[in-house]
């Protein structure tokens, strides 16, 4: 079984807050990041040549948390479908969110079959899948933890194209 946990963090360092996922203490927004970095290659080599550094930031920050605000119960709570765990940079969660399949049964949760829907081409992504105990599941989305800054920190060094 993975461990999940769900936090809050400020979007943007304002008032806002976002949804954080981390799985087995990495920010999904990271493993994220690191399992799609060779599906950036082939439009960033043409558009960012020789600047790794640019590449790797847009990679590294393609996703936000989903806002708090957004959801009158967050998504991670529905029991069968596509959901959305991640949203888009821009603040649109609907814009290119990072989906995923989730399958429930009495003691699980299961994420797989990520996807982003803004980038078909792209198939399923090379991510998950993830099981999670459900009493720990629901423990750990019933009692998020709010954190004052936004966790994912800075590029780590070898994600650019």
């Amino acid at each position: 079984m993975n461990a999940v946990e769900f936090f809050h963090y400020p979007r943007d360092g304002g008032p806002s807050l976002a949804w954080g996922v981390r799985v087995d203490g990495v920010d999904l927004r990271a493993r994220t990041a690191w399992a799609t970095r060779e599906l950036w290659r082939p439009e960033l080599e043409d558009q960012f040549e020789d600047q790794e550094r640019e590449s790797a930031e847009l990679i590294w920050r393609q996703h936000e948390g989903l806002g708090v605000l957004d959801f009158a119960e967050p998504p991670f709570l529905r029991t069968a479908g596509r959901i959305p765990l991640l949203g888009c940079l821009c603040g649109i969660w609907q814009c290119r969110p990072l989906t995923a399949r989730v399958e429930t049964t009495p003691v699980t949760v299961a994420w797989s079959a990520f996807r982003q829907p803004g980038r078909e081409e792209w198939g399923e992504l090379p991510l998950g899948p993830f099981a999670f105990g459900r009493p720990a599941y629901e423990a750990a989305l019933g009692s998020p933890t709010a954190l004052t800054v936004d966790p994912l920190g800075p590029v780590p060094a070898g994600l650019g194209v």
